[in-house]
């Protein structure tokens, strides 16, 4: 019989236990998704296949708490009223917990902390941060609306004003970055796992300027009231002790190369 180190054991001894996780008896579970946001969400350049941290992550825990997940693709413009009016039992796409989106949906425990960064061309040279970009009049912003990077940009980056011409609106955050490299736009804001993960497959096409303009944390979303909200976090808390979910930040935002 192999024995545990004492450290190990003493850990494990003082760790707090976690709840038995209940079983969901292989329930279909309709999840809202956009697949256009990596490496939490997206579709593989070589393979067509939706992959990325969150696919893994409802994948674990489909297998812990026995469901069965059935995709539903969608704008992000339609998630949170979709998954609002029950027509999706969740929804998952990076999704910034917000107080004003409580009012609308029930969120999961946070599974995820990013920061926002300034994502912009290799070759940039006219701004160096949200002040020197903010005064030349000339430079412009891509971004989704109504997602916190648009918030970002308009409060933090900004005049405040919703309507800034300077702001150029997208469908997803990828047809904003390739606006980005082909020149149409000057800056991205992005959260941190996001902006690391195109700079880390395109170091020569993209980088990262300035400090981060603040935190936000991801969670997934349920209609209000949904059972399922007390199962998930079960499943999340059970993932972050093990270190589950420290792996899935491994594979995807330091291993896995976007189109590589």
């Amino acid at each position: 019989m192999r024995l545990l180190p004492l450290a190990a054991l003493l850990a494990l001894l003082a760790a707090p236990a976690l709840a038995e996780l209940p079983d969901l008896g292989g329930r279909e579970v309709s999840v809202a998704t956009e697949n256009a946001y990596p490496p939490l969400q997206f579709v593989d350049p070589k393979t067509g296949e939706a992959i990325g941290w969150e696919y893994d992550a409802l994948a674990e825990m489909a297998k812990r708490l026995n469901f069965t997940p059935v995709i539903v693709n969608m704008s992000w413009d339609a998630m949170i009223p979709a998954v609002s009016d029950a027509q999706a039992d969740m929804g998952m796409t990076g999704i910034t917990i917000r107080d004003d989106r409580r009012e609308k949906v029930d969120f999961s425990d946070p599974y995820m902390r990013s920061e926002m960064r300034m994502l912009v061309r290799a070759d940039e040279t006219r701004f160096s941060d949200a002040r020197s970009f903010a005064a030349d009049p000339a430079l412009l912003i891509g971004s989704q609306a109504g997602v916190t990077p648009f918030y970002v940009a308009v409060y933090d980056v900004l005049d405040g004003d919703e309507a800034n011409p300077r702001i150029k609106l997208f469908e997803t955050i990828g047809a904003a970055i390739q606006a980005l490299r082909a020149g149409d736009v000057d800056l991205v804001l992005a959260d941190s796992t996001g902006a690391e993960g195109y700079v880390s497959a395109n170091p020569d096409t993209f980088r990262i300027v300035g400090e981060p303009l603040g935190a936000e944390e991801f969670g997934f979303i349920f209609p209000k009231g949904s059972d399922l909200v007390a199962p998930v976090n079960a499943a999340i808390a059970g993932m972050k002790a093990d270190g589950t979910i420290d792996a899935l930040d491994r594979k995807w935002f330091v291993d896995y190369q976007i189109g590589q």
